[in-house]
């Protein structure tokens, strides 16, 4: 057992006298980790109580160390998911720029980084472009793509420029029952007190210098400490006092690490939980916050566990897949649901863009100039309307300028030259009527023929075609009634009814029908 952990008394609790010895000893034992080798840390700090209380611990202990020691960069990483709560995106962009502006007064080697998912898997392009339902437990697809991938992205640059490298989080057992699980089966690769080697990622460790620390001592740290660049952590306070909940959301850097499901503050687009009570509580208390109710109600409105009807009846590679449930002691087969059809696609983007213009109007000053979604995010989600949903009509440019009242200016080089457009979906869509498989078959196929028209070896078009066939050629009842016949002989298979099988494949269906039609 470490000093630190012995400094307690038989109900675990500390006096503010311990605390301050305890906090004493940390020092010490961060300069010696720092010291000891040039091992870069990197600090994940993500503006909340916790890692602030980390990187404040790190900051003033190596501030303590003469300047010719502090020969090794502390890096700290923030990912932000372009989903962020606004109030707190906006806290951690300004202590960002203060952090880099102390660090050089202080001749800190301290550098800050900010992270961001790639535009091709942010939420708005994922959810409108692709059409991927809202998160659930069941397909939970943000986490990985927003939050992990991000952060793994540099720390695995970092490894790979310096060999190896010291991750630091303000991780602590007592924000959660799962949180203190998940760190006591992490336990198994502890090096040392409150370091662990990273089992998912190689030549990394994992230091947790607040592991044991409990709520109240977090905050009369950060309460009786100055913050060394420069924030107010009353501010801070304040922010946490104006929601209900008590844990921030963390760096995320694999599926072990709880994500901002239960936390206070996360993505204000969040359905893995009933509701943003951070967000709430915030518009709630205080009137000048009343200007993110719009974005509140589409966080509502998208959190609909009943949304069968408005997504496609085929997974979004095409195909029809059937889910098995127990129902009262019946067995019920139906197919999964997929993407979010046309239509709901272009609805959420409408809701966004109008969300957008009214907080623009209505938020305070500094806050106008927020974005919901940005103009790479709406040009890669008309570049998967068009060339992967093969939805020529081009409907994009038309609702953003319905919106905003002004066009849509597309970045990307030749996105405006198509021979293709509204006036040949309507013509397409006159000629179809109500069949709305035979039009999603016309458009792929027109669609398909475009893409190809200008290569000089159009080598695949007729598997591209073909799979146009494959995946839109049959109405809806006609594919699920296929899936349910290969479903019925996989299971006959399994259960060696040689019978049923002949009855459902295609040799006893022509059997059946010479049958019919001799008698």
């Amino acid at each position: 057992m470490s000093s630190e952990n012995q400094i307690q008394n038989k109900q675990g609790q500390r006096s503010v006298a311990e605390l301050v010895e305890a906090i004493q000893l940390l020092t010490e034992e961060i300069q010696e980790l720092y010291c000891q080798d040039n091992v870069p840390f990197v600090v994940g700090w993500s503006g909340g109580k916790d890692s602030t209380t980390v990187l404040q611990l790190i900051w003033h202990a190596i501030a303590a160390l003469p300047p010719e020691k502090r020969n090794k960069t502390i890096h700290v990483i923030t990912n932000d998911t372009l989903v962020e709560n606004p109030i707190v995106s906006a806290w951690v962009r300004k202590s960002l720029e203060r952090m880099k502006t102390a660090a050089e007064e202080q001749e800190m080697p301290i550098e800050t980084h900010l992270t961001y998912p790639p535009v091709k898997d942010t939420f708005w392009v994922c959810l409108i472009g692709k059409g991927y339902p809202a998160p659930r437990k069941r397909f939970r697809w943000c986490t990985e793509r927003m939050k992990i991938k991000p952060a793994d992205y540099f720390i695995r640059d970092m490894i790979r420029t310096s060999g190896e490298a010291i991750l630091i989080l303000g991780t602590r057992k007592a924000e959660s029952a799962m949180r203190a699980a998940n760190m006591a089966k992490h336990r198994e690769w502890r090096v040392r007190d409150r370091l662990n080697s990273n089992p998912s990622r190689p030549n990394s460790l994992i230091y947790l210098p607040i592991e044991d620390w409990r709520t109240d001592e977090v905050w009369i740290y950060l309460n009786q400490f100055p913050n060394p660049w420069g924030q107010n952590n009353k501010e801070l306070f304040s922010m946490y006092r104006g929601a209900t909940a008590d844990n921030e959301c963390p760096l995320v850097i694999d599926t072990s690490t709880p994500s901002c499901g239960d936390s206070r503050f996360g993505c204000w687009v969040c359905t893995m939980v009933n509701k943003d009570k951070s967000m709430e509580a915030m518009i709630h208390n205080d009137e000048e916050k009343e200007w993110m109710q719009p974005l509140l109600d589409i966080r509502n409105e998208l959190d609909d566990e009943n949304d069968r009807d408005k997504r496609d009846f085929r997974r979004i590679y095409g195909k029809v897949e059937l889910l098995e449930r127990d129902n009262d002691g019946e067995k019920i087969i139906y197919p999964i649901p997929g993407p979010y059809t046309k239509e709901w696609r272009e609805y959420w983007l409408t809701r966004v863009l109008e969300a957008e213009a009214i907080v623009r109007r209505t938020a305070p000053e500094d806050m106008r100039d927020i974005t919901l979604i940005s103009q790479d995010e709406l040009s890669e989600i008309r570049r998967i309307w068009l060339e992967e949903k093969h939805e020529f009509d081009d409907s994009l440019p038309r609702i953003y300028e319905e919106v905003t009242g002004e066009p849509f200016q597309d970045s990307r080089p030749g996105a405006d030259t198509r021979s293709l457009g509204s006036d040949e979906w309507a013509v397409l869509k006159e000629i179809c009527g109500e069949d709305a498989m035979q039009l999603e078959l016309m458009a792929k196929l027109m669609g398909t023929e475009y893409q190809f028209r200008n290569k000089s070896r159009r080598i695949g078009i007729y598997e591209a075609l073909e799979k146009c066939f494959n995946t839109s050629s049959r109405t809806k009842k006609e594919a699920i009634d296929q899936a349910e016949q290969k479903w019925n002989i996989k299971e006959a298979i399994h259960e060696g009814d040689v019978n049923k099988v002949k009855q459902l494949t295609w040799a006893g269906m022509k059997f059946k029908k010479q049958q019919t039609e001799e008698e």
